[in-house]
């Protein structure tokens, strides 16, 4: 593409000064010293603009104010030089060569970015600050052009607060409608920079020359509805933007279901205009950004004098333009005060002789000079920190304001509703930036205040508080293309009555069940993919996708990590995880099979609990139950046959001591549970041991060498070999459920598989109709089945909506039992396990049981040895006493001690309750009398 007449006389013209400034730094230069009472200031803008308007007003008001100020430049007159810069780059470069000849100190504009690129070039050779309060352009960066200072915010900034209101309304794409100059074009492109951080994109960028008519402007529209986006972004200029809004009226794209979002040149609009009323019916429904600035006495002042400095129209053409030029001119003028109070009120220029004009040249370059205390004054400029009309007056080291902020407007037919505010502080919120600011816990969401990022309702386009969809399908005549594989096999999931390409199956029904959940209409077209003979390869259907040769695919796809990268799904509709499929064997059942249930470690613990519970019943119940007591040889087989007949509940013997039925009650429902754990495992294994596999499950599959089976077309193949490392020598592709059976018949030694890999819904269908083959291991993947759409495509969101919709009123459930609810063999014996039931499963029965034993048996010694030390006692007196009637020549008998010797405890404990109760007793008795006697002496 060629250059523009005025971007070739800009380059010629910035080439020319630059390599005659170059020959300056070069050359012998000769200094200029200026009278510092009065000082030129420079101004660039559109005098007859919407921006222009405003900010001519306000800096003649600034210099009015600076001038009076007696605390400010003390004996020095600020003398403001204005350029009209005609809305033309040609003429507002010419205008600013004008400028530069008089001597200026600062420029306070240009108000076109497209000039700020142009001018900034001189300006940064002549060390002449340009300040500019309307060229928002983010690629004026301070690397580039240092003597930029931008006292506005930059579109940067809009651009992040536009994309959150994007996110925060869940929209993906939007359609950029710009002006084509640099301030649109670099606009647009940090709107993209901004979408494609939160992973959203612009889906068509519809560029509007300058100077372009309604012609023009009704055509670009024409081609934007014709897009899939109904989210627009409006970028343009104050004095041209309406047109497009008028236009847009005309056909009809002002009407529910559309969004315009507006840059700040429509606030600027509003503002200017008091809120014409057919300005606001014009632009119902639309969100506007406008920079925010506090409502503070100091802006209510100025406004005031604004009203009262001019006529009505002046104050309704005031808008945030003009209060960023008045605070530009007092950025200067304080940036100034402070370099001339270092420098002693002088100001220097330099000149050099060799600078000068060619013969017939009219460039007059001679008459620009290089402003020696250009750096010094911009770096006062770039320190300084007040609070003017827009707020805090202070830049960040990347030279923007510090506290970027946008009111969120909603334009409606009787005015318009501010709905929130955004700053790079807080985001969306309805809290003010300046409470955001001051205190960044209140209203920061990432403090976690949630209604701090909420936006108040909007009024949308056809004055609707429904939030629009954001999209439609392309208004091009041409229905969705949708693949579907043709498949070979398993045609109860896809299947094609013909050529006619009418899909049926599972799949389908489910993808018009969810499409009917859609509150809009999906026009579409299914596609077949394959011959029909040979399943397609899914890869490269959903690389059709990918690559737009299809708008989407349905079938029995499914969800894996490679496809996830090119593509969207929707939310799963089946799970179709990997299962082993392998043949049965019959084979008779082991002798000793009725001892497999337990592990060996179990039988011992269970052996040695039924002793443990025998002896304990037999210490707690031994001094007071007959049936315990006897021989010793007779109270060992007690011991033996009690303990063991409690399995089968036959013992004969009956407990008396509370501790000892307590603790058979504890031990019988320990039998219980273990007699029935084990007439359940023992009638599994008798089954089991019908069903014999050279696979057992997953590992014994990758350790063999055994040839596996798999689908033809699926992720199988790719699945085995890159996750399992499993050889490709070793796979066999079969197509068909007859192949299936075939090869699982002939097995590995016949040219057959050994086993099969496949996904879980077609095994399903496969051992409906074959019953001789079962499912071998665990499912080991969780994959599913769902629609594939290109990338960021809306209908995949809704689409998954409707998925789980019909999961939810059991429509899903009901078209998948139509289909695949047809089994026709017994699947009880479908998931075998022959897994031992181990002490691992029963620890905790025994941990009770034994703690009880133990308990009780505290709880009976402790009984025991009162009652032994009472017994004890007893027999001491008997002894004395009998003792004390015999003669001296007789020995008397011995008698117990405090505990008495080992043999006498055992004695004692040999010893049946009511006897050692009646020894007792019987002292008690005695002692009593002895007691009653001595009372009556």
């Amino acid at each position: 593409m060629g250059l523009s007449p005025l971007m070739r006389f800009s380059l010629w013209l910035i080439v020319s000064v630059s390599l005659t400034l170059t020959t300056i730094t070069n050359s012998q230069v000769s200094n200029r010293t200026q009278n510092s009472s009065n000082v030129n200031l420079g101004a660039l803008f559109t005098f007859n603009s919407t921006i222009g308007r405003a900010a001519r007003r306000a800096i003649e008001l600034a210099i009015e104010d600076v001038n009076s100020d007696r605390t400010i430049l003390a004996g020095t007159k600020l003398n403001l030089i204005a350029q009209d810069t005609n809305c033309s780059g040609f003429l507002g470069t010419i205008e600013a060569f004008q400028l530069l000849e008089k001597n200026v100190v600062a420029i306070l504009g240009p108000q076109s970015s497209t000039i700020s690129h142009i001018i900034s070039q001189v300006t940064n050779t002549l060390h002449i600050p340009l300040l500019s309060f309307a060229a928002t352009d983010p690629t004026l960066t301070p690397l580039e052009f240092p003597y930029f200072v931008r006292t506005t915010t930059s579109d940067q900034f809009q651009m992040r607060a536009i994309v959150d209101i994007v996110n925060y309304f869940e929209w993906r794409e939007v359609t950029a409608i710009y002006v084509d100059d640099d301030y649109g074009r670099n606009g647009v492109a940090a709107l993209g920079d901004e979408l494609a951080v939160r992973r959203m994109k612009i889906s068509y960028k519809a560029a509007l020359p300058s100077n372009a008519d309604p012609a023009m402007i009704s055509a670009m529209l024409l081609q934007v509805n014709l897009m899939e986006s109904r989210v627009y972004v409006l970028h343009v200029n104050p004095d041209s933007g309406l047109t497009v809004f008028d236009q847009a009226r005309r056909l009809n794209m002002l009407d529910a279901g559309y969004v315009w979002i507006v840059t700040e040149w429509l606030s600027a609009v509003l503002d200017s205009s008091n809120r014409d009323p057919e300005i606001l019916s014009l632009i119902q429904g639309s969100i506007v950004l406008r920079q925010h600035t506090p409502d503070t006495d100091l802006k209510k002042k100025f406004f005031s004098r604004f009203k009262g400095n001019g006529s009505l129209s002046d104050v309704a053409g005031l808008n945030a333009y003009g209060l960023y030029a008045y605070d530009s001119l007092w950025l200067i003028a304080r940036a100034l005060d402070e370099y001339l109070k270092e420098n002693g009120n002088e100001i220097n220029f330099s000149t050099d002789p060799s600078l000068h004009d060619e013969k017939g040249s009219m460039l007059r370059l001679s008459n620009l000079e290089i402003f020696d205390g250009g750096e010094g004054l911009l770096a006062k400029v770039l320190a300084a920190n007040f609070t003017g009309l827009t707020g805090q007056v202070q830049f960040n080291p990347d030279r923007n304001l510090i506290r970027p902020a946008y009111d969120i407007i909603n334009a409606d037919s009787s005015g318009t509703r501010l709905i929130g505010y955004w700053s790079n502080q807080s985001g969306l919120s309805v809290v003010s930036p300046d409470i955001s600011y001051r205190n960044p816990k209140n209203g920061n969401p990432k403090n976690g205040s949630v209604s701090a990022r909420r936006l108040y309702s909007v009024v949308w386009p056809g004055e609707t508080t429904t939030k629009p969809r954001g999209w439609v399908f392309p208004n091009n005549g041409k229905p969705l293309r949708i693949g579907v594989p043709n498949r070979a096999s398993f045609k109860q999931f896809v299947s094609s009555e013909s050529v006619s390409e009418n899909a049926t199956g599972f799949c389908i029904d489910v993808f018009n069940a969810a499409v009917k959940q859609l509150p809009y209409p999906v026009p579409c077209s299914f596609v077949l993919i394959g011959n029909g003979k040979v399943n397609p390869n899914y890869d490269d259907i959903v690389n059709m996708v990918a690559e737009n040769e299809l708008d989407a695919a349905v079938g029995d796809i499914a969800i894996v990590k490679n496809r996830t990268k090119i593509v969207d799904f929707t939310q799963p509709y089946a799970e179709a995880g990997l299962v082993i499929v392998a043949p049965v064997k019959e084979r008779s059942s082991s002798a000793w099979a009725f001892l497999k249930p337990f592990t060996l470690e179990m039988w011992g613990v269970i052996g040695g609990f039924f002793l443990l519970v025998g002896v304990v019943i037999w210490i707690l119940e031994h001094k007071t139950n007959d049936d315990f007591r006897g021989s010793p040889r007779k109270q060992l087989a007690t011991i033996c046959w009690f303990s063991f007949s409690t399995m089968f509940f036959a013992h004969r013997e009956n407990t008396v001591s509370v501790l000892g039925r307590f603790v058979l009650i504890v031990w019988l429902f320990v039998v219980l549970i273990i007699t029935s754990s084990y007439t359940a495992s023992l009638t599994s294994i008798l089954t089991v041991q019908q069903l014999s596999f050279g696979i057992k499950g997953l590992d014994s599959l990758i350790a063999s060498k055994e040839p596996i089976g798999y689908q033809v077309g699926k992720f199988t193949k790719n699945y085995l070999i890159q996750e399992l490392n499993i050889p490709e020598s070793r796979l066999v592709p079969l197509n068909t459920m007859e192949e299936y059976a075939d090869a699982l018949t002939r097995g590995p030694l016949a040219g057959g598989v050994a086993a099969i890999v496949d996904e879980s819904p077609y095994v399903q269908i496969f051992l409906s109709a074959y019953c001789n083959f079962r499912i071998v291991g665990q499912e080991f993947t969780r994959e599913g089945w769902g629609f594939a759409f290109q990338r960021d495509s809306p209908l995949a969101v809704d689409l998954s909506t409707a998925i789980l919709t019909l999961s939810e009123n059991g429509d899903l459930q009901r078209i998948q039992d139509q289909y695949m609810n047809n089994n026709q063999c017994n699947s009880d014996d479908t998931t075998l396990d022959s897994n031992r039931l181990s002490l691992s499963s029963f620890w905790g029965l025994f941990l009770i049981c034994g703690m009880v034993c133990f308990l009780a048996l505290i709880v009976y010694f402790i009984r025991l040895c009162c009652q032994y030390k009472h017994y004890s006692h007893s027999v001491k007196k008997e002894v004395d006493r009998q003792a004390s009637e015999m003669s001296p020549i007789v020995k008397p008998p011995k008698r117990l001690g405090s505990f008495g010797s080992f043999k006498d405890v055992m004695v004692f404990m040999d010893t049946k309750e009511d006897e050692v109760k009646k020894v007792i007793k019987k002292k008690s008795s005695e002692k009593d009398g002895q007691s009653l006697q001595i009372s009556i002496n």
